[in-house]
């Protein structure tokens, strides 16, 4: 059995649901306002209720004749999970109906549809990074509520009021703590053929890196006009994904930059460990592009070679070892984004405290990236000098010091990015920085204690109290780790 979901409108066929709704019914206290375009697997309606004074949208799952039963499958599935989601990148569940007549009831989501800017692309190297990013932190959001989408595709993800990404249609996604129905009752691979992952077409359904593989495929998508792997109609040609790379965006479109055709393609890589470990990886390369380690990828403009392919081919016939399950919580604990914070001006044994708590950490998480961060403090009031008593740049120095107190880390270049923050108050810049970039765990000197200090309180104090992270505060000759609450 082959189950392809189209992500183009799905042409009119006969529906044949549990019962025909029509406007004006009431089913449930739920009143049918406006019948809304249908989608692959469901019909959609504007429903208002006495008891929600916001906007509400009712999913019907659509049973065919001859239909096979992901349809059925899936809004289980989705029944299941999207109760036990919230935030501000899903929408939020109020009700859902028997299986005599089922249905979803859940907020709408006013907003564009990434669908919708696909007839403007090739879209800027800016605005597909910006997009991107949106579309990472929802996917980082719920990665750690313990859900994979595994269908994440143009028509569902829905940009809100230019802000926040909210991903919607949990059909075909998996929660590592509920049953997978979709895995139990399929035997083949499910999915939207241009964006499923190398892994699923294996049948994993376990990875939340297959989440950043689509992610990839929408972003080159964005980036080109064009689909990486074209439009598959058959299972058996998803399968050529795991031999067959894609055109490089750059051959389509030579007005990419380097930086974004190495994201890009690090997200498409056919093994899942080549790829980013964590959506909020993949969201601090889109923010940080300056920063981004460029490799071969990031300069190719042809595909791989005949005989590169083929050994590919020979490689995938011959079969592989069954994948161990993955935990999405041990994916993401085993790739964190960890910060340094180093007082450049200060003492220079607490640099190197920090320094060697950082690499330690480091040390513990193989696939963890460290952010290098310096705070160049300016006057609230007063215009600062851009050059120092030298005539240097004072923000360029600042890079450059930063640079060389990471030389002796112990560490891939690759995982290394430097960041100078310019702020009148440092500890609300890291507090900041923390947030915006998902930072997991934070590394920072504490000076010694004064009167001054005391009286109007210390930076590590005001980071400890504030940061949405884990936050490691280091003392010259000892360190004290300090657990931050969740934001």
């Amino acid at each position: 059995m082959e189950t392809f979901l189209t992500d183009a409108a799905p042409a009119p066929t006969p529906v044949h649901d549990v019962r025909r709704l029509r406007v004006g019914e009431t089913i449930d206290g739920f009143h049918l306002e406006e019948a809304l375009p249908p989608g692959g697997m469901a019909s959609f309606w504007r429903v208002t209720h006495p008891d929600f004074a916001l906007p509400l949208i009712m999913k019907v799952p659509l049973l065919r004749p001859g239909e096979d039963p992901i349809t059925i499958v899936g809004y289980e599935m989705e029944r299941m999970i999207l109760p036990r989601l919230h935030g501000p990148h899903v929408p939020r569940f109020i009700a859902a109906g028997p299986f005599e007549q089922p249905y979803i009831v859940m907020e709408f989501i006013s907003g564009t549809s990434v669908k919708e800017l696909i007839a403007e692309t090739p879209l800027a190297p800016g605005r597909v990074a910006a997009i991107g990013v949106q579309i990472a932190f929802a996917l980082h959001d719920i990665h750690r509520q313990h859900v994979i989408h595994l269908d994440l595709k143009p028509s569902n993800v829905f940009l809100r009021s230019g802000e926040d990404a909210v991903l919607i249609d949990y059909g075909l996604a998996h929660h590592e703590l509920l049953p997978d129905l979709i895995a139990e009752e399929m035997d083949e691979p499910v999915g939207t053929g241009p964006y499923v992952a190398p892994e699923q077409v294996l049948r994993d359904r376990t990875d939340p890196r297959s989440d950043i593989f689509a992610l990839g495929v929408i972003l080159y998508f964005l980036a080109t006009g064009e689909r990486p792997f074209g439009e598959p109609q058959r299972a058996a040609e998803w399968r050529w994904r795991l031999w067959r790379d894609p055109f490089p965006p750059r051959a389509w479109n030579p007005n990419i930059l380097p930086w974004l055709q190495e994201i890009i393609l690090h997200c498409l890589e056919v093994d899942p460990e080549r790829r980013y470990a964590t959506a909020a990886q993949l969201a601090f390369d889109l923010q940080h592009p300056s920063e981004v380690a460029l490799t071969a990828r990031a300069e190719r403009i042809a595909r791989d070679g005949i005989i590169t392919v083929a050994l590919r081919r020979f490689r995938a016939s011959r079969g592989s070892a069954p994948r161990p399950r993955k935990r999405v919580s041990g994916v993401l604990t085993r790739a964190p984004i960890v910060v340094a914070a180093v007082d450049l001006a200060g003492d220079g044994a607490l640099a190197d405290a920090v320094r060697a708590s950082a690499e330690r950490i480091l040390a513990a998480d193989p696939s963890a990236r460290l952010a290098c961060v310096n705070v160049l403090k300016i006057a609230r009031l007063a215009i600062d000098p851009w050059e120092d008593e030298q005539g240097r740049n004072r923000h360029l120095q600042r890079m450059i010091e930063l640079k060389h107190w990471a030389r002796s880390l112990l560490v891939d270049p690759a995982r290394l990015t430097y960041h100078v923050l310019e702020a009148t108050d440092p500890g609300a810049a890291l507090v900041d920085y923390a947030r915006n970039n998902n930072v997991d765990h934070l590394v920072l000197g504490a000076r010694r204690t004064s009167a001054v200090r005391r009286h109007l309180g210390s930076t590590s104090a005001h980071v400890v109290a504030q940061a949405p992270c884990t936050v490691t505060v280091v003392r010259t000759g000892r360190a004290s780790g300090a657990e931050a609450p969740e934001a």
